[in-house]
């Protein structure tokens, strides 16, 4: 796929899936009102709050671009990738989209105190953490082979490493 086709199919998608689950959701749960009798001292929970949904969402951008320029693609399985995605964040976590969904979600309860949105978001964990074992694993495999196996021994799927993996350090499959 050309890159403006995948920049293209990329941004509708991030429209119709994270717009709605980040989004539009989280706004139908609460209008987005903080819970009218937060102590005083919920503040520094509202800032980690800001900042859990500030990194979700630059993780998030980020992600996506990354599926455009260096898979080929979208992260929407019908327009999926050309190449293995395993550069910028995806050299931390596997799956940063999902990580990044649930932490903006995550900072949004904290933000606006509503229990509600921290049981959306361990519902939304637990089937997304389903797709990715059941459905995104053996199609990536499929898919790609040897190189989504080493991939996946090397990065974790949900806690991202602290050092970045370089698929290239002992001539791991995908090495450039």
């Amino acid at each position: 796929m050309r890159r403006p086709t995948a920049a293209v199919g990329s941004a509708l998608f991030f429209v119709l899936a994270p717009g709605v689950v980040v989004g539009l959701i989280p706004w139908l749960l609460t209008r987005w009102q903080a819970h009218e009798s937060l102590p005083y001292y919920w503040g520094p929970v509202r800032v980690i709050g800001m900042i859990l949904l500030l990194a979700g969402l630059i993780v998030l951008v980020g992600a996506f671009a990354r599926f455009v320029m260096e898979g080929f693609g979208t992260p929407a399985p019908v327009a999926a990738p050309e190449r293995l995605v395993v550069g910028g964040v995806y050299r931390y976590v596997r799956n940063p989209m999902y990580v990044a969904i649930l932490a903006a979600i995550v900072g949004q309860a904290l933000i606006l105190g509503r229990f509600g949105l921290l049981l959306y978001a361990t519902v939304l964990w637990l089937i997304t953490a389903a797709f990715v074992r059941f459905y995104e694993e053996p199609t990536l495999t499929r898919r790609f082979g040897a190189d989504y196996e080493a991939y996946r021994r090397a990065v974790p799927a949900w806690w991202p490493r602290l050092r970045p993996w370089d698929p290239g350090e002992r001539g791991e499959p995908g090495a450039r």
